[in-house]
């Protein structure tokens, strides 16, 4: 209930305060969006949070490696190390098991309802399949019972992850920057499936042979949403979806496409 309240608290205001919602108008927006993706992440977070039940019960039970006070941290300087710790620990595994669920036996089936989203929406951020959303997730559920995190620290981390995952789903392109994975980066993964597969950073796309810098129009108003930059992002999207997928079953919206016309 909590991760559903956090989700939809995040989502909201990114959506309506941050989101272009010109996005509506590009080609590969599909019909009913936004409603697909509340409904996707509505089914997906439950199912997660049984999933995660047994790290919980373990936390509770005192296997886990919490601490309260900075006093009990293994030293002091801890208590700051452990947030960009925890940053590359879990984006390293992330990274490696986001990568796997692009393997072709087992996309179709668990990671493809999420890049069902092309031109995702801030409600596309937790619109996942249950196993996918829940694998993704266990680098940050196994950190604590291997290092100490402070409680705090957990309860922090906890909202970060859900707000950083609605900002690099919500299409504003601020981060021009080789080493953070923003929403320009995640919008050449969705876009062009095979790169960018980090989740707070482009360091182990870098070593694994993934990155992809994002176009330089994404960062510019005036071509971001120009009928030249769309057209050249669907013909390339549209090689490499063949190429992934086979024939593609998604339901463009048609308004998208009149509403396109009229404004370009």
């Amino acid at each position: 209930l909590f991760g559903l309240v956090v989700y939809f608290i995040c989502a909201t205001l990114s959506y309506l305060f941050v989101f272009d919602h010109a996005t509506f108008t590009h080609p590969k927006y599909l019909k009913n969006q936004v409603s697909l993706e509340i409904k996707q992440a509505s089914t997906a977070l439950p199912i997660m949070a049984i999933f995660t039940v047994p790290f919980f019960v373990g936390e509770v039970r005192g296997y886990a490696k919490l601490y309260g006070a900075a006093a009990d941290a293994p030293f002091w300087w801890y208590n700051a190390l452990q947030f960009p710790f925890f940053i590359v620990f879990t984006d390293f595994f992330i990274y490696w098991i986001h990568r796997g669920l692009h393997h072709p036996l087992v996309y179709k089936n668990l990671h493809k309802p999420h890049h069902r989203w092309i031109m995702p929406t801030p409600y596309a951020s937790h619109a996942f399949h249950p196993l996918d959303g829940f694998a993704q997730s266990v680098p940050y559920h196994v950190f604590p019972f291997i290092f100490p995190l402070n409680k705090i620290a957990y309860i922090f981390l906890f909202a970060f992850i859900n707000i950083w995952t609605v900002f690099i789903h919500d299409g504003e392109y601020v981060a021009n920057s080789s080493l953070i994975n923003g929403a320009a980066c995640h919008t050449m993964h969705h876009l062009y499936f095979n790169y960018n597969y980090g989740q707070f950073t482009t360091l182990w796309d870098r070593f694994g042979g993934s990155y992809r810098r994002p176009n330089d129009e994404l960062f510019r108003r005036d071509s971001k949403m120009s009928k030249q930059e769309w057209e050249r992002q669907c013909k390339e999207m549209e090689t490499v979806q063949r190429k992934v997928e086979g024939d593609d079953d998604r339901d463009y919206s048609d308004e998208g496409r009149r509403l396109q016309k009229r404004l370009m």
